[in-house]
């Protein structure tokens, strides 16, 4: 199926093919009609991708901080290769969309095939969108109209934000789609409204709608304008729909208002606020955020948890619904509101307009039908890349998941490891054919069981969320593969024990599967050089891991228990691992203890080993990024080595050794990747035991278990 992407390092749109998504629980796939392209969104995105290094910095100052942080501790080459590996993941564009249901994911009961839907999907000629970001369409709103609902619905939530009463006098700075609609809806509202623009037919469209109007472009004050409009009492409420970099609209805004206005900004501005504006009229100022109650929530979106009616009437999808109806009442008229229709196969000329090559409003892109693109086209799962020969002896890989982790470490490791790579999977597509084109896989899929049924592939990298770690494993052990799972191997116990179970399983059919688990830093040369010395070492020893792990939201996924599992499971495992592997001996007890807070991901960590050797475990989320992130510490018989963040090693008192540096840092990745492609092509060894595996697994479950009672 085709899909738009663009390119935010060159700012290049591109129609791609892709493979059809796959449907996730509380998810449905929609075959597309209609989407919308929102100038002003997707301008901005464009003009960022267009500019330079240096114009992206200045667009973005937040991040130039994160990059000097971390050159400062990560090195310059690794800073780079993360910043350009970020820059070349093309960006799926479009959030307006209209079309028909052709499958329903599990835990959906609100929807069903055949239902005419709007939704924030791409552009794409197929859509797998959450179920609480869609609202079906009435029948009698076309699809060229319905197509505006989600931008209605952006203008909306501004609106009840702004909380308008009837006869109230209202200004909309910027008539741009947003700015039209809301023109539309305050009217609905029973207000008196002043559009303000520079666009002459813009303004006429505001008029046609029921408008005063002001041509700021006539150099027309806005504010004497505003204050005649209202009678000279001030108006009572600006809803700023304009993209703008000076802080001058939130000033003539303020300038504008009554006392006790409101302002509400639904675009981008400066927002360089005067006290002295809002203080003496005592103003209110808020930002209206996109569709609505719900937005960024996952536990809304992607969990399909709704908010009860009772307590948010107006959720997105409900501010959705409205706009349709209103729609469907005749109130909101959006036929004015279209400029320019495309095919999807002509989207690059859309791109092009909004780009600066004429002047548009609403831009709509249209797609193939049944007729034109049969189902069993439009579902095609896989996409073909390319068919190199077929390497006799070689680790041939399927990758699944092609995330960022994967892609800018994972894969080049396994490229330059000399492993064929044959196919590379992920849920929406987009990220999968990227990196196959970008690293000469032969496939790119949306379909894992496709991965793990292919004969030609002998080996399987699993780089997906945590919690479906056990599952593929066994799944991929039951089809006889080799496995390099990157971490965590379990999120429980008893996924643990499913694993040994498929494992053994494997071995008493007369199958020799490799499997391991991406705990690299034991394969780093710096740990690789400690392990040499510490073989020497006849006496027990003393570890010291210190982790500034930095801070990860409470929201993210990570921190999710039944997903990510929380990060001692999540990450600290590492160490767990890198301290069982120096002191060559089995862990034979374990304490955790935490900062109290909400994640728990503040932590010291105590092991003891069974020759006696001891490891303390300081993984720190609350230190700043621009200290280094990691570092241990061994003391053993008088002497110490120190290693700081996988680039510089000192020894102290240590006869024959004092120093060993490397250019750039080395956690390991590629030597890890290496070897277990080495292991599969000779028949040899698992790169860690499978007991170590199990048992470094099992203790960094039991001390996330431990944090939660």
């Amino acid at each position: 199926m085709k899909q738009i992407l663009q390119s935010l390092k060159t700012g290049a749109t591109e129609i791609a093919d892709v493979p059809c998504p796959a449907v996730g629980p509380g998810q449905v796939l929609i075959r597309s009609s209609r989407t919308l392209v929102s100038a002003g969104t997707e301008r901005m995105l464009v003009e960022f991708g267009k500019a330079g290094l240096i114009g992206k910095a200045r667009q973005q100052p937040e991040r130039v901080k994160q990059v000097l942080d971390k050159i400062r501790t990560d090195g310059l080459a690794p800073t780079l290769e993360a910043v350009f590996n970020k820059l070349d993941q093309p960006l799926p564009l479009g959030y307006c969309n209209v079309g028909t249901i052709i499958e329903i994911g599990a835990k959906v009961s609100d929807f069903a095939v055949g239902d005419r839907v709007v939704s924030n999907g791409k552009h794409a000629e197929a859509v797998a969108v959450a179920a609480n970001l869609c609202a079906k369409v009435p029948d009698g709103v076309y699809d060229d109209e319905a197509a505006f609902a989600v931008l209605g619905a952006i203008a909306l939530q501004g609106i009840r934000l702004v909380q308008p009463t009837l006869g109230e006098a209202v200004v909309v700075t910027g008539l741009g789609l947003i700015g039209l609609m809301a023109v539309q809806l305050l009217r609905a509202h029973g207000c008196r409204v002043l559009g303000l623009d520079f666009d002459s037919e813009k303004l006429a469209l505001a008029e046609l709608f029921g408008a005063e109007t002001v041509n700021l472009s006539k150099g027309i004050d806005p504010v004497a304008s505003a204050m005649a409009f209202s009678r000279g009492r001030g108006v009572d409420a600006v809803l700023i729909t304009a993209s703008a970099k000076s802080n001058e609209l939130i000033h003539h805004a303020a300038l504008m208002s009554r006392k006790r206005g409101r302002i509400v900004l639904v675009g981008v501005v400066g927002l360089e606020l005067s006290r002295a504006d809002f203080y003496e009229k005592e103003l209110s100022f808020q930002v209206s955020c996109s569709y609505g109650p719900g937005r960024y929530d996952p536990n809304y979106e992607e969990r399909g948890q709704d908010y009860p009616v009772a307590f948010v009437r107006w959720t997105e999808q409900r501010n959705f619904e409205a706009v349709l109806d209103m729609m469907a009442g005749g109130h909101i008229d959006v036929k004015a509101l279209v400029s320019h229709r495309f095919k999807i196969g002509q989207a690059e000329k859309a791109y092009a307009l909004i780009g600066g090559g004429g002047p548009s409003l609403g831009i709509l892109l249209s797609y193939p039908g049944e007729d034109e693109l049969p189902a069993p086209a439009l579902t095609k799962r896989s996409v073909t890349l390319g068919s190199p020969p077929l390497a006799i002896g070689k680790a041939r890989v399927g990758f699944i998941g092609s995330g960022n982790y994967a892609t800018s470490v994972l894969v080049p490791a396994f490229k330059a490891a000399g492993a064929q790579l044959v196919t590379i999977g992920s849920s929406a597509g987009v990220s999968s054919v990227h990196a196959g084109r970008k690293f000469g896989f032969e496939k790119a899929t949306t379909d894992t069981v496709s991965i793990l049924e292919d004969l030609s592939i002998n080996a399987v990298v699993i780089a997906t969320r945590h919690d479906t770690h056990a599952g593929l494993i066994c799944e991929a052990l039951k089809f006889g593969k080799h496995v390099f799972v990157e971490k965590p191997l379990a999120l429980s116990q008893r996924e643990i024990q499913r694993i040994e179970i498929a494992y053994n399983g494997a071995l008493a059919s007369g199958l020799s599967p490799l499997l391991t688990v991406g705990f690299n830093r034991r394969f780093s040369p710096h740990v690789r050089k400690i392990k040499q010395l510490l073989t020497l070492a006849k006496e027990t020893k003393s570890f010291v891991v210190t982790v500034n792990a930095g801070d990860v939201p409470a929201q993210h996924w990570t921190h999710d228990l039944a997903v990510g599992g929380g990060r001692i499971v999540g990450e600290a495992c590492h160490f767990v691992d890198l301290l069982r592997f120096l002191a060559a001996s089995p862990i034979t007890s374990h304490a955790v203890s935490s900062l109290s807070s909400t994640t728990r991901d503040t932590v010291t960590i105590q092991l003891e080993f069974g020759d006696g050797s001891i490891g303390s475990i300081h993984y720190f989320a609350n230190g700043s990024r621009s200290f280094p992130k990691e570092r241990l510490e061994v003391f053993c018989g008088g002497r110490i080595l120190q290693l700081d963040n996988f680039r510089k090693l000192l020894g102290f008192g240590w006869p024959g050794f004092s120093r060993m540096s490397l250019w750039r840092q080395d956690k390991g990745q590629k030597d890890c990747a290496k070897i277990f492609v080495r292991a599969v092509e000779e028949n040899g060894s698992a790169p860690i035991p499978f007991g170590e595996l199990v048992e470094v697994s099992s203790v960094a479950v039991e001390l996330a278990e431990a944090l939660r009672k």
